[in-house]
């Protein structure tokens, strides 16, 4: 089928505006399962320079948050039940906070509310989603000891959930529990 000549760029538009979702709209790759997470720093709530690079040969379980956000208050207990249970397998579970700049002390009092015992990053300027590309919080990604990423999610992070539960186990290099599917 042949296109009138006024309806190629057109066509051209469409094409190319159906390749930015694949590269975040910014040209850069949407970070993916398989593929080396990419580079992000922040600073801790302790006030110091922290990356991912810093933690390269370590498993990561990133999950950027807030403490305005509903579903990121109910997986708390749950991300500090699974870093208690393998922390000493080598787990490095990082909370990365998107709160505002103004809202440090109202994170670390969320941090004390909660209990949490795992090191939190402050991102005021929410660069993490711009290099992450995620859509909401909480999001939540395994980073493998080579940099890659293993698995990601979108929404609250449950005990439960097989993939993360086998993905988690592979990367710690620890056995399948038999009969309960729970870290």
């Amino acid at each position: 089928m042949l296109f009138p000549r006024r309806a190629l760029p057109l066509l051209l538009l469409a094409v190319l505006l159906g390749a930015l979702p694949a590269c975040g709209g910014e040209g850069r790759a949407v970070p993916e399962v398989g593929h080396a997470a990419p580079g992000y720093a922040a600073v801790s709530l302790t006030g110091d320079s922290v990356s991912l690079a810093g933690l390269r040969g370590r498993v990561v379980l990133l999950n950027v948050w807030a403490t305005w956000c509903g579903p990121c208050r109910e997986e708390i207990p749950a991300l500090q039940k699974l870093y208690q249970a393998h922390a000493s397998l080598g787990l490095e579970l990082v909370g990365v906070s998107v709160d505002a700049k103004t809202d440090a002390g109202a994170v670390r009092d969320f941090v004390r509310e909660y209990g949490m015992t795992y090191p939190v990053w402050l991102d005021p300027e929410e660069r993490v989603t711009n290099t992450f590309r995620t859509v909401g919080v909480p999001s939540t990604f395994l980073i493998g000891r080579d940099g890659k990423i293993l698995w990601k999610h979108v929404g609250p992070v449950r005990l439960d959930d097989p993939e993360l539960v086998h993905v988690l186990g592979m990367a710690l290099h620890v056995p399948a529990p038999k009969g309960d599917a729970r870290v």
